[in-house]
């Protein structure tokens, strides 16, 4: 995979790129993998924001992807490789023997034509899925499921892995993208390799209509905004902050600030991502 430059015919188009897709199959997408997307704009299901500077951008259609992977023991064909507008991986249009269709997360390496197959029996191969427990230590793994058959949660961006530690006591280590440590039940499954399209991260937008597109509107920083709106807001020129520090435009601090309320999995995260 490659990064493609432009000339710089205009402005914008001298910091723009994107991700060279000739790798990708020119094919339309599966019809009967399809789902209507509707756009929520940010907002809750009272149809109030929660999520600001999110509005407009393409139409798209959503790609039902398997992240369960439970057809044990049956191959699959690798027949086409696709992009996705609703995630940065790409996908792969696989076929079972028995002619059912269904997308999976792509990893690098995965090629048309290939063969994939699921279950506690599959090789340790490039785009098989096993459950933990069957996989050598030391691995590098993605779409890993956080817990036993509800799906993969883990590891599902563009080029992220996994890094399977070790594993004790029905429990299985993982070292995540982010640097984290924690254990996973190792009845959980996971596929082999890492997500594809590693160029992702150094794509440049180069310009707003393009982030308009994707669905973002414009973000305004709190000390250009009237002291109503925001608590960074007001006085002349150019001010500070004008109180102990940064905040949200609700008051609640801006930096360094725990938000995270899910304690049920405290007790398996080994190491946090800061390093505590």
């Amino acid at each position: 995979m490659a990064i493609k430059n432009y000339k710089p015919t205009t402005p914008s188009r001298r910091n723009m790129s994107v991700v060279d897709y000739t790798v990708l199959s020119k094919v339309e997408p599966e019809k009967s993998l399809l789902a209507p997307k509707n756009k929520r704009a940010g907002r809750n299901s009272y149809g109030r924001i929660t999520v600001r500077h999110r509005g407009g951008g393409n139409r798209k259609k959503y790609r039902i992807i398997d992240f369960k992977r439970q057809k044990y023991g049956v191959e699959a064909e690798v027949k086409t490789l696709e992009y996705d507008p609703n995630r940065t991986a790409y996908i792969a249009l696989i076929e079972y023997t028995d002619g059912t269709k269904s997308y999976i997360l792509a990893p690098v390496g995965l090629q048309v034509g290939d063969k994939v197959i699921s279950g506690p029996d599959a090789d340790i191969k490039i785009g098989n899925a096993l459950p933990l427990a069957n996989i050598p230590v030391g691995t590098f793994i993605h779409n890993v499921e956080l817990y036993p058959g509800k799906g993969a949660q883990l590891a599902r961006s563009a080029g992220n892995m996994a890094q399977l530690m070790a594993k004790e006591n029905k429990l299985a280590l993982l070292r995540l993208p982010s640097g984290e440590l924690r254990n996973v039940p190792e009845n959980c499954m996971a596929t082999i390799g890492q997500v594809s399209n590693i160029d992702h991260a150094n794509v440049k937008i180069g310009k707003a209509g393009r982030k308009r597109n994707m669905g973002w509107r414009p973000t305004v920083r709190g000390s250009v905004m009237n002291p109503n709106d925001h608590p960074h807001g007001g006085g002349e020129g150019k001010s500070p902050v004008g109180r102990p520090g940064p905040v949200t435009p609700w008051g609640k601090p801006a930096l360094g600030y725990k938000t995270r309320k899910n304690t049920r999995s405290d007790k398996l995260i080994v190491k946090r991502r800061n390093g505590k």
